[in-house]
């Protein structure tokens, strides 16, 4: 038998153990979908804006021709169909659940989009969780996706887990916010990728700054970010900055967050698309 804390990599164990490698603990995407690639957007603590970077990422990947989907795994803190104004239910047929769309074409799939009363809370223990997340994925028809975005609820617990276990994910994007506590959360988020052997794409930085509307000053609310040394010392891409942005907040209340282009996600975009 394993001992208890096998990681069951076995390419980088000493251990001589009686079993065959890593467990399979992968999950078939539905028969009719058809998804490029999977990005997982993930963040070591809640409140730093991974569903808003979420968002812009996918925004950013259709303004380049590119057919996205949101997968949104945040099950108790949905956010994404409010950002993009979808209030509508999803359907289903005998294939399996359709995702709705957003005006400008993403797909989008949340637990929020199930239920009649939007403000329901979802009250469930974290396998419960868990498997709505790999339900996501197997039984909704995710049709001609280049890009399938998933975004992640804050921490390393049951569900970011499962998506690394059970999705075929490509890489993860780390969400941070400028606080000399970025370098722990971010070493959390890379450890977790790391033994499950996920590639971290980079580290963006969110609500980096505020500019001035007279002057074009960037004020520091924050203090100075951490993100871009951080991701120095450990060797991976720093992605960019998002300032805190009163037009941005307001078309995300208003659910068009898909009109708001200004290029704080370019180096991101240009990231995702040289991946092969």
């Amino acid at each position: 038998m394993a001992e208890e804390n096998c990681s069951y990599d076995c390419s980088s164990c000493e251990q001589k153990c009686d079993h065959e490698g890593a467990p399979d603990f992968s999950v078939p995407a539905n028969p009719l979908s058809n998804v490029g690639k999977v990005v997982g957007v993930v963040s070591g603590k809640g409140g730093v804006g991974k569903s808003l970077v979420t968002a812009l990422l996918a925004c950013a990947m259709q303004r380049k021709g590119r057919q996205c989907g949101i997968l949104d795994a945040d099950v108790t803190g949905p956010s994404i169909p409010r950002m993009f104004g979808i209030d509508s239910l999803v359907t289903s047929n005998a294939s399996g659940i359709i995702p709705a769309h957003s005006k400008r074409g993403i797909d989008v799939m949340s637990v929020n989009l199930l239920v009649e009363d939007k403000s329901t809370p979802v009250i469930w223990r974290g396998p419960a969780i868990a498997s709505v997340v790999k339900q996501f994925w197997s039984d909704v028809i995710w049709s001609y996706e280049d890009f399938l975005f998933v975004d992640m609820p804050p921490g390393t617990g049951d569900v970011p887990l499962t998506v690394f276990q059970s999705l075929p994910v490509d890489g993860i994007v780390i969400v941070t916010s400028p606080q000399e506590l970025v370098s722990m959360i971010v070493e959390k988020a890379m450890r977790m990728a790391k033994e499950m052997n996920v590639p971290i794409l980079g580290i963006i930085e969110n609500m980096s700054y505020v500019q001035c509307p007279e002057c074009g000053k960037k004020i520091k609310l924050f203090g100075e970010g951490h993100a871009e040394e951080t991701a120095k010392r450990y060797g991976i891409d720093f992605l960019g900055e998002i300032p805190l942005s009163p037009e941005l907040a307001r078309l995300c209340d208003a659910g068009n967050i898909e009109y708001f282009s200004d290029p704080f996600t370019d180096k991101a975009a240009a990231k995702l698309e040289s991946l092969k």
